[in-house]
């Protein structure tokens, strides 16, 4: 077998392949959760979809690596071999009970959620994702507007490399309940939101008082971090997503793949991990293989 011969296989391993996850010591094993719904309709929360597009590109970008997508019908069972799990649900409360997860995550694997995936219960739920990833979508104190923000300054931090700004429309959750004094959490993507995003009056999702307060005020608001876990352990929260075109835009590509490759412990280089754009055709090829895994049973 040439090397090439042998770049091409793993770049195109099989994502569903469950015992993937089981490979060589050296080899980072990551797992990837999606919902096996989509939300409202087609484009909307293609969180498997999503994860074929994360997956592909870091397998391209490194050979000692192996993404494994399981859908939220066919959940893990074992994560004994996790280096990092990613979740894109619609609610991240099956995640937070978890004991797979918890049992991963207290053995050092990084633990990163996409969008609704960041949204727990507030108690048990929020204080697993406050150690897990520094902070989570409080219900009654986050809100989940859809805006466009502008990012176009970005932290000195491993997952920003090779960022470029960039602005998209999406549902950008913002105000989020983060860890006291935000110890050990780095805002990734910040800016401050029209006033017309947050409401004074308290609902679940809509506005409340400290929310209305803070936006007033023109205080930037955070929607993806970075946590550095007192145990030494990766976290990672990206609020974004829920418009499945904007993995189109490279700026908003390249924090995901960033971000997945950080809490991994993965080597990012100064350019960013390498990721190749994604076309018209592969957004709406990877939502058919996604719909084919679930029917499968993957």
């Amino acid at each position: 077998m040439t090397i090439l011969t042998a770049l091409l296989l793993l770049q195109t391993r099989d994502v569903f392949d469950y015992e993937g996850q089981k490979a060589a010591k050296d080899v980072k094993k990551i797992v990837l959760i999606g919902d096996a719904g989509t939300h409202g309709a087609p484009g909307n929360h293609e969180f498997i979809a999503g994860s074929l597009i994360l997956a592909r590109r870091l397998h391209k970008a490194d050979p000692n690596v192996h993404a494994v997508i399981h859908s939220s019908k066919n959940w893990p069972k074992d994560l004994s071999h996790a280096d990092a799990v990613v979740v894109g649900l619609n609610h991240g409360g099956k995640a937070a009970k978890d004991p797979q997860i918890a049992a991963a995550v207290a053995r050092g694997a990084g633990f990163m959620a996409i969008h609704f995936g960041v949204e727990v219960n507030k108690g048990a739920e929020g204080d697993a994702f406050l150690k897990w990833m520094g902070g989570y979508f409080e219900t009654k104190w986050s809100v989940n507007p859809w805006w466009t923000p502008n990012f176009k300054e970005f932290p000195k931090h491993p997952t920003t490399r090779g960022v470029t700004p960039f602005s998209v429309k999406d549902e950008w959750y913002y105000h989020m309940r983060f860890v006291p004094e935000m110890k050990g959490v780095t805002p990734i993507l910040s800016d401050v939101p029209p006033l017309g995003t947050a409401q004074e009056k308290t609902s679940d999702r809509g506005g409340n008082p400290d929310v209305f307060k803070a936006v007033t005020e023109k205080q930037p608001q955070h929607m993806a971090w970075a946590y550095e876990r007192p145990d030494g352990g990766r976290g990672f929260g990206f609020t974004g997503m829920h418009a499945h075109n904007n993995w189109g835009t490279d700026g908003f590509r390249q924090v995901l793949v960033n971000g997945l490759a950080w809490v991994a412990k993965l080597e990012i280089p100064e350019t960013g991990v390498a990721c190749e754009p994604v076309t018209a055709d592969e957004l709406q090829k990877v939502i058919e293989e996604a719909k084919a895994a679930v029917a499968a049973g993957r």
